[in-house]
């Protein structure tokens, strides 16, 4: 595909489509992405993306999932997902040779794209989709054959994952929500509760080894299958609405896998396009509020 026509492809992403992590959950990856990004990786994307509005990362976040359901883009279906044929609650785990397919999975996708620059909307993401939990998980579809309530309304364990907690969470699912979210999350990682983790949410990053990379991203977020997603089968949540202690539980994982999500996504497009993760410092001032520098 050569980058003119991958670029007049973008033309897509407004077509309707069923969004992991929602658009919200995208968006909110990307923008914590763009505070960390360093100034030669924030023009290198603009540049590509032919963007330099302030939301320029988060204005193609969810392009794959469009692009997907297009007869030119049916071939990526398989790249949202890596299927761990694992055995949750007792046990969770993801091997790459037994769970990516002949077709591909979102792990081999990182890989690839990594390599070829016209596919930075893809890799933007591919790495928010490889930190939602069920997009590691073979059972059920990824939890899209679970049926669940949520309040008071039918629905699947996949979609509240994708969707229901999250705008629970922040109260709406416009841009606007999604800055807010990120700019909440930032604060987080620079001077919250997960200041003193995030170093080792970059263990292993390798841009030499993509497989490696996005398999320690893939194990982490399959773990949370088992501790939170399902911890006591799937006939316990099938049972009651999860809008309650369920949510409370989940709520929690949700927004540290975002924030990893974004961190990791600024130090691997950062390594792509400068060779070093060089990621920005933020922090809250008094007379100006949050900024990152």
């Amino acid at each position: 595909m050569s980058f003119t026509t991958f670029s007049a492809l973008s033309l897509l992403a407004s077509l309707p489509s069923a969004l992991a992590w929602g658009t919200l959950g995208h968006e909110t990856v990307a923008l914590i992405a763009q505070n960390y990004v360093s100034d030669d990786t924030a023009s290198w994307a603009q540049g590509i993306l032919d963007i330099t509005n302030d939301t320029y990362l988060a204005t193609v976040s969810t392009w794959a999932d469009s692009y997907r359901y297009t007869s030119a883009g049916s071939f990526s279906e398989p790249y949202h997902f890596i299927d761990a044929n694992d055995d949750p609650p007792s046990s969770c785990n993801v091997d790459y040779d037994r769970d990516c397919g002949d077709g591909g999975c979102v792990v081999s996708a990182i890989q690839n794209y990594t390599q070829v620059d016209y596919a930075l909307r893809f890799i933007i993401h591919f790495v928010g989709d490889i930190h939602q939990p069920l997009h590691d998980e073979a059972l059920e579809v990824g939890g899209n054959d679970i049926d669940v309530t949520w309040d008071g309304d039918d629905n699947n364990l996949h979609h509240i994952w994708d969707t229901e907690m999250p705008e629970k969470k922040v109260g709406g699912y416009t841009m606007s929500d999604a800055q807010s979210w990120a700019k909440s999350l930032s604060s987080e990682i620079d001077s919250g509760s997960y200041s003193s983790d995030k170093d080792g949410w970059l263990d292993g990053i390798d841009l030499s080894d993509p497989v490696t990379t996005a398999m320690g991203w893939a194990t982490d977020s399959n773990a949370y299958v088992c501790s939170t997603v399902m911890p006591d089968g799937v006939s316990a949540v099938e049972k009651g609405d999860l809008d309650g202690d369920y949510y409370d539980s989940a709520i929690p994982i949700i927004e540290l896998q975002i924030a990893r999500a974004g961190y990791r996504l600024a130090a691997w497009l950062n390594l792509i396009a400068t060779g070093e993760t060089s990621l920005k410092i933020c922090e809250m001032d008094l007379t100006v509020g949050f900024f990152c520098g």
